[in-house]
């Protein structure tokens, strides 16, 4: 199968790979999710006791408060963060956290990843050359 690319903006730079976890709801990191495990907390979530460390997190966007930066930095440094993420629409509180944590970021892609993804697909996130690569 020849993979296929999605031309988005870059957020944070780098690169990553692995499987996709993907919800349409927005999501906020100041108690939504639990940055010693990286397990979603927020019971109105669709991801609620989901884990999304060291998977490729595909979101709509973020939302709610400004802390929810440093929750993406906690998780980071307690190797529970998503080891990429995605949003249709990055807004400030989850692109500060992505930037802040290393955590590679891409908004605006081309198409609607939401409808072309499904979880445990296995994806590359590259924000340096602004593509997501569907491997699978």
């Amino acid at each position: 199968m020849t993979s296929r690319i999605i031309k988005c903006r870059k957020i944070s730079r780098g690169q990553a790979q692995g499987k996709v976890i993907i919800s349409s709801d927005p999501l906020s990191f100041l108690g939504g999710v639990d940055p010693q495990t990286g397990d979603i907390t927020d019971r109105q979530h669709e991801l609620y006791q989901q884990n999304i460390s060291d998977q490729i997190l595909v979101i709509p966007s973020g939302k709610g408060s400004t802390v929810g930066s440093y929750v993406i930095y906690q998780m980071a440094k307690n190797k529970t963060a998503p080891l990429a993420i995605v949003a249709l629409e990055a807004e400030p509180i989850i692109a500060t956290g992505a930037i802040m944590a290393s955590i590679p970021m891409v908004d605006q892609p081309e198409e609607n990843v939401l409808k072309i993804l499904k979880k445990g697909n296995r994806v590359e996130v590259d924000a340096d050359a602004g593509i997501i690569k569907i491997l699978d």
